[in-house]
Formats: C-alpha cells, sequence, structure tokens
C-alpha cells in the first residue's frame, strides 16, 4: 500500500480545503514545487497533484506547476482536476502525469472516459467524491443522485481499472477515516477486479494502521494532505504504518 502526499494548488499556491469547502481554505506553501520537495526528501513513492483552480473552472488551469512538479519527481506523478476531455487528458500527460484522475466527466461522459481508457489504458483513473453517501461532481459543488458503490461498479464495467475514492464530508477534518464507506465501495472495487486509494479524515499514524489492518484487498493506496503539512507524522513514518 503507497502513502500518496497530496499537493492540492489553487492561485499558485498548495493548500488544503475543508470538506471541499473552497471557502474554507488553509495555505501552506506559496509554490507548490517546495511542497512537492519535501516530500520526496521525506521518501515519497508517489505524489497526487489536485488542480483545484481546474476542477472549479471545467478545465486545466495550472499544468506548468504539474511540468515543474514532474520534471524533479523521480517518482509516478497522479495529477487530477478539470481533466473532462480527452484534450484536457492529454496535456495533463505531456505535461508529465504519469496517471490522470478524472471525476466529472466519468458521470457526464461515460462513453468517453471508456475511450480514454481504452487509449491510455491504467493512465486513466476516476476518482468518486462522495458528500452524504452520494457522488458529487464540479470541484464538490454539485451533488449528484448516484452512489460511489454504483459508479464504480459502472465504470469498472467500461474498463476502469483504477479509482480514487474520497468521502468529502471527512476530508480534510483530520478527524479520521470513513472506514465503513470504505468497506462498501473497496468490496465493490474488489469484486469488479479493480483496485482503490482512499483520500479523507487521516489524522494519525494509527488512522494508517487502521486502514492497513481492515485487510481490503482492492486498497491499494492512500492520499494524505493536512496531517503531512501540519507535522503530526513525516512521510516516511506514514509509509512505514501502511507497511506495517
Amino acid at each position: 500500500m503507497i502513502l500518496y502526499p497530496a499537493i492540492d494548488i489553487r492561485d499558485g499556491r498548495a493548500v488544503r480545503l475543508m470538506q471541499g469547502d473552497y471557502g474554507r481554505e488553509t495555505a501552506y506553501d506559496d509554490d507548490p514545487l517546495d511542497a512537492a520537495r519535501r516530500w520526496l526528501e521525506q521518501g515519497a513513492r508517489a505524489l497526487h497533484v489536485v488542480d483545484l483552480d481546474g476542477a472549479r473552472e471545467g478545465e486545466p488551469q495550472n499544468l506548468e506547476h504539474v511540468r515543474r512538479i514532474a520534471s524533479e519527481a523521480e517518482v509516478p506523478v497522479q495529477v487530477g482536476g478539470g481533466l473532462r476531455n480527452a484534450d484536457a487528458v492529454a496535456a495533463a500527460l505531456e505535461a508529465g502525469a504519469d496517471r490522470v484522475v478524472l471525476g466529472t466527466a466519468a458521470l457526464s461522459e461515460p462513453g468517453l472516459v471508456a475511450a480514454l481508457a481504452e487509449d491510455h489504458g491504467e493512465r486513466i483513473v476516476v476518482g468518486v467524491d462522495a458528500r452524504r453517501g452520494r457522488v458529487a461532481v464540479e470541484g464538490w459543488e454539485r451533488d449528484t443522485a448516484a452512489t460511489p458503490a454504483e459508479t464504480i461498479a459502472d465504470l469498472a464495467g467500461r474498463g476502469i481499472g483504477a479509482f480514487v475514492f474520497t468521502p468529502v464530508d471527512v476530508d480534510g477534518t483530520l478527524g479520521g477515516p470513513a472506514v465503513e464507506e470504505l468497506q462498501e465501495v473497496a468490496t465493490t472495487a474488489a469484486e469488479a477486479g479493480a483496485s482503490l486509494i482512499y483520500s479523507g479524515g487521516i489524522g494519525t499514524l494509527d488512522d494508517l494502521s487502521a486502514l492497513r489492518n481492515v485487510g481490503l484487498g482492492s486498497l491499494v493506496g492512500v492520499i494524505v494532505g493536512r496531517a503531512l503539512y501540519e507535522g503530526r507524522f513525516t512521510v516516511a513514518e506514514g509509509q512505514a504504518a501502511l507497511d506495517g
């Protein structure tokens, strides 16, 4: 299981949002590359970059930051935010992303996502963000009627093999992961033969150990943001907790 340090970019800075609320932002680094360098120095095996401006605007806004990060990182860089068509996906891959995370497009145009998966294979990941048990899209600002499990089952059937699951209600709170929600989603992913990365609520090393001990075979990674930025543990310590 891999720990993915999060680098969320808004207005050119590395920030974190509380429960996906753009009005509750904490800025940590004036340059996202500084955050990337810190996580790499601490032993990160991969990085998770989110273009928050792109998620809100519907098209990438921070690809130059992605390019700068990817040019220095000798580990895989996973990028999401505003990737809603083939051109945007191509631009993110050209900027150095090893994998791209699609969100809104996966619900609005599932056929497009299936086509992208056929073209790019394992480099296409779908982000499933949920609020109160329903999938949220467009930068978490619009709720839908679909459940995370339903969405994963449908898209796995269309050729998607990897997902990122975020229960927005706990994201950025440091209050612990939503284990019960994760278990349902991870079980669906396992039944579909897909892998899952979890994000949301991680505040302590015990939280990471709890996820490791849940024993969900489809769970292959955990994204951590605020806990790292606030120094609750290092990347190396977090990875050790996941390794057991």
